[in-house]
């Protein structure tokens, strides 16, 4: 019998645990593991610690982490993945968005060789429209500016071998992407698909502002073809103006007329201006990354820790 770690962050689900954890119960009832449950509590406002240690007494196989403030759901699975001594470890969300129905399958993946079961949605159902486009162009992008794959509609929920999960926490880094780092460590890995499913309790926690900053995130952990943008501005902007220049002589020298045009020239210093702070600002983005990988902090800070 296989010992199954179950990683669960939770940011202000005091609704969904109880429900969550009898599903989890339903779902492996019959199945052959012996379950354990590491709850990350990632600076939770609501009454998401208690829910924890209730379950805590009346299941000694509930184990939790409290972080001493909010450090995101990267650092959370990355606490609880780094606590979970299991043969197999599974990452999943505490909403029910991802269904423990998928458990049995996931072992069988296991069983056939594979090193990580993981799971896609097929469907965005439920979703607002400009949030699934938008979700689908990075997905887009990323696998073409990027060699390390990113499968389009990917969950963090998965499940995963003992050597895969030593192979992620082996990578460090404070500024975590996780479906990246998942995709990076290499290993065989099965998609299970399934439907969108909507949240059992609570709301949702990523607005549209912070999923495109962690889609920023995940461009610049994984790709350098932004600075090779910067790059390449600069060289188009230097051959135009090259071209620039011979036209305006040659337009003087034959026909005689003055280079004129006051508002050409605003409009050439804007567009030349916004093309530099805009490389700048690229550049900007990866320094500030190396600046704080360099700073060496923690990837969180525990309170509580049973």
């Amino acid at each position: 019998m296989k010992r199954l770690s179950i990683v669960v962050p939770c940011y202000n689900e005091e609704e969904a645990i109880p429900l969550f954890y009898d599903a989890c119960l339903d779902a492996l009832a019959k199945l052959p593991v012996d379950p354990e449950w590491w709850f990350v509590d990632d600076g939770s406002t609501d009454g998401t610690l208690i829910q924890l240690k209730t379950l805590r007494q009346k299941d000694p196989r509930v184990h939790f982490i409290s972080f001493s403030r909010n450090f995101g759901k990267e650092s959370a699975m990355f606490a609880g993945l780094e606590a979970a001594c299991g043969d197999c470890v599974a990452v999943m969300d505490a909403d029910l968005q991802d269904p423990p129905s998928l458990f049995a399958p996931m072992l069988d993946g296991l069983e056939e060789g594979y090193d990580c079961v993981a799971t896609r949605r097929v469907t965005r159902k439920g979703e607002p429209k400009i949030r699934s486009f938008f979700a689908r162009a990075f997905y887009r992008l990323i696998n073409r500016i990027s060699k390390t794959e990113v499968v389009d509609g990917a969950r963090d929920f998965r499940l995963m071998s003992r050597r895969m999960v030593d192979a992620v926490l082996s990578v460090k880094e404070v500024s975590r992407f996780s479906k990246g780092i998942f995709s990076w460590v290499g290993f065989n890995t099965k998609w299970l698909e399934y439907e969108n499913l909507q949240r059992v309790a609570g709301e949702t926690k990523w607005s549209f502002w912070k999923l495109l900053v962690y889609s920023l995130d995940g461009i610049i952990g994984f790709s350098t073809a932004p600075l090779a943008l910067a790059s390449l501005l600069g060289l188009v902007c230097c051959l135009l103006a090259f071209v620039l220049i011979l036209y305006f002589l040659i337009k003087t020298l034959i026909w005689g007329d003055p280079v004129a045009g006051f508002p050409a020239m605003i409009c050439i210093i804007l567009l030349l201006g916004g093309i530099q702070l805009f490389c700048i600002g690229i550049l900007g983005q990866y320094l500030s990354k190396t600046y704080l990988e360099t700073k060496r902090r923690p990837i969180y800070i525990a309170r509580e820790k049973e």
